[in-house]
């Protein structure tokens, strides 16, 4: 029965549509399903004794501190260290160019509700993360996608799309979700020289970006063009606006992220914060501070880098392994997924109805296109299972496509 409330929904909720990742999270209560489907950190590599003595400090110290209101901004210790973090790479920032967010995905809404009009063009990698284009299409916010390949946006498509006049570029230099592609520094350089000429600024993404496997580290853009910018060491005031998040190296849990941007940005997203939660979490941020200072971020992450170093080791091994001829995939050099591309003429969804009848899911490539397109694609994640289920799970999944493949040919 509709409710009276139904026809008094705002016009954006036209676009709002539920999390398909998130939908398929509900596999993962089951324990006998193989779940490729989510983003989801390992429980395992989690600090939990590490945020037990941090919460028990903050109590012990800070206790009504920590219960009480905060600063919109941030706690003021968390903002200078991810300032200094940020100082090690180049980039000259101060805590007012910090704003901390209740996760990453707060910072793409709060980025929506300044920027975005509706009717206005974004542009986006073709494919790119879905939660941002849940985030944005409750703004209305249109897209224009470019292409990407192994190295990242294509600097021809670019070109194209830019001459759109997008309000900004949206890019995950790193590991990228979905497809795990990390962007060489030829294509960040090109697309930082585009931007520039085309007067367009760039959002980027950066969650991934301490879980690198292999290779050398890869300066974020953020820092290319502070470097570019640079003037007898002025303050950063640069075309680029940076998100990071502590979900993928503490814990999903604490819902922490941060936007690092020119001061008088921030004080424009300080504004729209005040008005969804007033302020981030206080004992979260000030727990979240005392479990990463003296050096302990630096080390865990050695540790989260080796336990999914083998994971994708496994799920590579295991694709070349079991996977049937005619499907292709990334082999991504950190981060936490593959990209599938099966043959033109089959359809994910069809492939994941049949896996989840084999106990195995996966997310269908389709929702991570702002243009509709990518029917024949699919995303796996690595880090949440283990080696033994991921081979199982890569096994399982490969029946099923022999079973599909069998029977379309003639």
């Amino acid at each position: 029965m509709q409710t009276p409330w139904a026809e008094r929904y705002a016009q954006r909720t036209r676009r709002m549509r539920s999390s398909a990742v998130r939908e398929l999270l509900k596999l993962t209560e089951l324990p006998d399903v193989i779940s490729f489907a989510g983003g989801l950190p390992a429980p395992e590599v989690f600090p939990v004794e590490r945020f037990a003595e941090g919460f028990n400090k903050v109590m012990a110290e800070f206790g009504a501190r920590a219960l009480q209101y905060g600063r919109t901004e941030g706690y003021t210790p968390l903002r200078e260290m991810i300032a200094e973090r940020s100082s090690r790479y180049g980039i000259n920032i101060e805590p007012d160019n910090v704003l901390i967010t209740s996760g990453s995905q707060q910072a793409l809404d709060l980025i929506g509700k300044v920027f975005v009009n509706p009717g206005d063009h974004i542009m986006v990698e073709r494919p790119t993360y879905l939660g941002a284009l849940q985030a944005w299409n409750a703004y209305q916010a249109e897209y224009v996608s470019a292409d990407t390949d192994v190295d990242g946006y294509v600097p021809a498509s670019v070109a194209e799309k830019i001459r759109t006049g997008p309000k900004f570029i949206y890019a995950l230099p790193n590991f990228q979700n979905p497809s795990g592609v990390t962007m060489s520094l030829e294509r960040r350089k090109a697309l930082l020289e585009q931007a520039d000429h085309y007067g367009v600024p760039i959002l980027e993404d950066d969650p991934y970006g301490q879980l690198r496997y292999e290779g050398d580290h890869l300066p974020p853009l953020v820092n290319l063009d502070a470097q570019s910018r640079s003037h007898n060491g002025a303050r950063y005031s640069g075309n680029v606006i940076y998100l990071s998040t502590f979900s993928k190296t503490l814990s999903p849990g604490v819902r922490l992220g941060w936007i690092v941007a020119p001061a008088e940005v921030i004080q424009k997203l300080v504004q729209a914060k005040q008005g969804t939660d007033l302020h981030t979490s206080t004992v979260s941020q000030m727990v979240a501070y005392e479990v990463a200072a003296e050096g302990f971020l630096d080390q865990h992450v050695k540790i989260i880098r080796a336990v999914y170093r083998e994971r994708r080791d496994t799920m590579l091994a295991a694709l070349r392994a079991h996977f049937p001829a005619g499907i292709t995939w990334t082999e991504p050099r950190g981060g936490l997924f593959l990209w599938l591309t099966f043959p033109e003429w089959m359809n994910a969804n069809d492939v994941l109805k049949a896996a989840i009848e084999q106990k195995v899911a996966f997310v269908p490539g389709e929702s991570f296109f702002a243009d509709g397109t990518g029917q024949n694609t699919a995303r796996l994640n690595f880090s949440n299972a283990t080696p033994e289920r991921i081979d199982e799970g890569v096994k399982r999944l490969a029946r099923c496509l022999e079973v599909l493949m069998a029977a379309a040919r003639p």
